[in-house]
């Protein structure tokens, strides 16, 4: 290795770690502040020395006799965890038929489906508040299912249709020629080849669900009330109680961080997978 290339190793492992920090620094800032009292945390610029307390995260459950986050994370959680699971069962199939039995005219499919993403989202909330009230199904926790799942279901058929295009066609002629249906195929053969990606799927379309506001801030209200929509709660008209929010925000961002890190190695194989041949 000449002194050059090992130079540019290293500046280029300094800038990676650089980034890291910046991008870190945010969340470190933020969980620092949750711990903080409310007076200490709207010092500017901010005192890292303060004393630490958790008087943030006992307003966050409710301790002083505010409303319990519980039900609104429990909300988050079924809606999210269900929706990505409809996802997943939907776009195999479809990934499947256009990527490895290929349909006529798939590139047309994958355009269609890449289109309805193009619709910006405040464009919909309308038809979509109306037919909720017309049905009944303003403050329920299915409807947000249902648009989780139509709303990452082009997502995750272009992710595992590219996912799918690496798994080889000679595997899944031998499990045909050994009698097993489709079904069988997808399940058994498909799906364990093509893990990393669904995996990777998995997580992102789950980060969109927990994450998404607009819906469910316009068509819940209390029963079906989500994660994000309970945090908008702390921004009131007597201030912004910044500790509380933090520790809110902090809390709120565990499970997707959580799964994140618990998915890496599959997010990273998923994200890469075809990329070197």
């Amino acid at each position: 290795m000449t002194f050059s290339t090992f130079l540019r190793s290293k500046g280029l492992g300094l800038l990676a770690w650089l980034a890291g920090i910046v991008f870190f620094l945010p969340i470190a800032w933020m969980a620092l502040t949750s711990f903080h009292s409310e007076a200490d945390a709207a010092t500017n610029p901010p005192s890292f020395a303060a004393s630490l307390t958790l008087d943030g995260y006992r307003d966050f459950f409710g301790a002083d006799g505010g409303a319990s986050p519980w039900p609104a994370l429990i909300n988050s959680t079924v809606a999210s965890l269900v929706a990505t699971l409809f996802v997943l069962v939907l776009a195999l199939p479809a990934a499947y038929a256009l990527s490895i039995r290929r349909v006529r005219k798939w590139t047309d499919v994958l355009f269609f489906f890449l289109s309805t993403k193009m619709l910006p989202v405040v464009a919909g909330l309308l038809p979509i508040y109306l037919f909720a009230k017309n049905t009944g199904f303003l403050d329920n926790i299915w409807l947000l299912v249902i648009l989780y799942t139509s709303m990452n279901l082009p997502i995750a058929v272009w992710m595992m249709q590219s996912f799918l295009a690496e798994v080889p066609v000679a595997v899944i002629e031998a499990a045909q020629i050994d009698g097993a249906r489709l079904p069988t195929v997808l399940t058994r053969v498909v799906a364990p080849i093509a893990l990393p990606g669904i995996a990777a799927t998995a997580l992102i379309c789950f980060i969109f669900s927990w994450n998404e506001l607009l819906f469910a801030r316009v068509l819940t209200g209390v029963v079906a009330q989500t994660a994000p929509v309970f945090l908008t709660g702390f921004i009131t008209s007597q201030g912004l109680f910044l500790a509380k929010v933090c520790a809110a925000s902090l809390v709120i961002s565990l499970p997707v961080l959580a799964a994140g890190f618990a998915a890496q190695d599959k997010l990273v194989q998923g994200l890469s997978l075809g990329a070197v041949k």
